[in-house]
């Protein structure tokens, strides 16, 4: 096995819950060092997702299991004086400092990008917040169901007209935040290979609600009538929406977009004498008579199952999709295939199957999986590399500076 890409590269992940750890997470898995600092008397909110309501219920930690792998954890009590000179020591040693930290916690410990990289210049420091960096709203507080899902709009917009707006899923605005502040650092650390400078990250979880919203946004942005647009979207296209099978499975027909395809999926679904009713004579006129050629569709699949009609489907090579449930994707074979989830090298890593983060390059392999680190598993090593003798280390622990739990088995 080669060099892994950023082995060598110290990484501190001052960061809670997901979106900014598993960014950690994506650094570690191409071989950073990376240190995750986390309060002594819980550790990470990361620790207990996975036993909270609207999760599924499982014995194993999982959520943990992913977001926490190959890293290393010290059990920092920031509220001391000692810990805040740990925290400032790690910062001044990494080469990245990770952090979604409250602003008036990072005044607080003097943790901001300006307090850091007066000791340590070349640093990149990679800021989350839930709103961003300037504003009244960048000291608010808010997971991504709230600043990703909510405040972006498409909370609003994700649902059938006319009825409640749904909450979000867990995870669901964090896990690609993560992939952007990702970028963001790695944008920086070449920008640091070609000049030497260190730089502030940051990106914010409305930023990427808006972002993965931009299509409508942009239109917002250009002067688009959105009350036109509510109107017209009130009832969807012919294949911009459900359509549910006999088995209660829905099929999806966004991909059948030109009047051949419609052609080729009538006659499958023997519904030829569509194919001459005047009211869908072309795409504009199926277009605007939607909500009955909508219904005879409908009316149409639910008499087979979904997988009679997709064998119908694939045999006419038309795009139709089977809306998949995600109860499918630990027995998918293209997730396990392109390594979207894959087996860990290790029986200590907790899951049978470990979800994957979507960057592959070719030629960067992964480190083997290590297991999450327990509690402040890590927290005497880390100090001794830092150049605390075994008596400093005690007096620590003792202060209550630092905590090391070496049994605890979250």
């Amino acid at each position: 096995m080669s060099k892994p890409l950023f082995e060598g590269l110290r990484v501190v992940d001052a960061a809670s819950v997901i979106a900014a750890p598993a960014a950690a997470m994506m650094l570690a898995d191409f071989g950073a060092d990376v240190i995750k600092i986390e309060k002594p008397e819980r550790g990470d909110m990361l620790r207990i997702l996975s036993n909270m309501p609207g999760t599924p219920e499982e014995c194993r930690n999982y959520m943990w299991d992913m977001d926490g792998r190959n890293k290393r954890s010290i059990a920092l009590n920031l509220k001391t004086s000692e810990g805040v000179k740990i925290l400032h020591q790690l910062a001044n040693w990494c080469d990245v400092f990770i952090t979604n930290m409250p602003y008036p916690s990072r005044i607080e410990f003097k943790a901001t990008y300006e307090d850091l990289q007066i000791t340590n210049p070349t640093m990149i420091y990679a800021s989350l917040t839930a709103y961003g960096e300037l504003g009244e709203e960048r000291d608010r507080k808010a997971f991504d169901q709230l600043a990703y899902w909510a405040r972006s709009g498409l909370m609003d917009l994700m649902r059938e007209p006319g009825t409640k707006p749904t909450q979000g899923l867990p995870g669901m605005g964090d896990h690609p935040t993560a992939v952007a502040i990702y970028a963001g650092i790695v944008t920086a650390l070449l920008k640091r290979e070609r000049t030497g400078e260190g730089s502030f990250v940051q990106t914010s979880l409305l930023a990427n609600g808006l972002w993965s919203n931009a299509a409508i946004a942009q239109g917002v942005m250009a002067g688009a009538d959105m009350e036109r647009y509510r109107a017209a979207t009130e009832v969807p296209g012919v294949t911009m929406q459900g359509y549910q099978a006999k088995d209660g499975r829905w099929l999806q027909l966004n991909m059948v977009r030109t009047e051949q395809l419609l052609s080729v999926l009538f006659t499958v679904m023997g519904a030829e004498d569509l194919l001459v009713d005047p009211r869908f004579a072309s795409m504009r006129d199926m277009y605007m008579n939607r909500r009955e050629a909508g219904e005879a569709i409908q009316a149409i699949i639910e008499t087979r199952t979904s997988a009679e009609w997709m064998e119908l489907f694939d045999e006419a090579d038309l795009p139709v999709n089977l809306m998949a449930i995600v109860d499918e994707s630990a027995t998918d074979a293209q997730v396990i295939q392109n390594r979207i989830a894959i087996v860990p090298d290790k029986d200590s890593v907790g899951v049978p199957l470990l979800m994957n983060h979507p960057v592959q390059v070719s030629g960067v392999e992964h480190v083997p999986v290590t297991s999450s680190p327990r509690l402040g598993e890590h927290s005497e090593e880390i100090l001794s590399e830092l150049g605390y003798d075994q008596n400093a280390v005690a007096e620590l622990i003792q202060n209550g500076a630092v905590a090391t739990f070496p049994t605890d088995t979250s």
